[in-house]
């Protein structure tokens, strides 16, 4: 197994805007992401090197980088199907 490097806000600096970490502004993680590895303290907030803007990434369900979820399947227990890819499936008879 490949170890893990610790992810760190080192070189970042506290601005009015918020963190600025490598030129990019930094907002605090939101409620969903307590519990991911990737999330980092930095003066008494959390942060998240990976994504700027915590809040967009799970505006639209699941944030893909989140270690501590896994997608699910739809409610029926079926994935989403492209209609289009169906249809050809269909055709050949699959």
């Amino acid at each position: 197994m490949a170890k893990k490097n610790p992810i760190s806000l080192e070189g970042a600096v506290m601005t009015d805007a918020g963190l600025n970490y490598k030129g990019v502004i930094m907002e605090p993680v939101v409620e969903k992401c307590e519990g991911c590895e990737r999330v980092v303290s930095y003066e008494n907030s959390t942060y998240c090197p990976t994504y700027a803007k915590p809040s967009a990434k799970w505006a639209k369900g699941s944030c893909n980088f989140a270690t501590h979820t896994r997608n699910e399947a739809d409610k029926a227990g079926k994935t989403k199907v492209n209609p289009l890819k169906a249809s050809k499936r269909a055709a050949r008879g699959r």
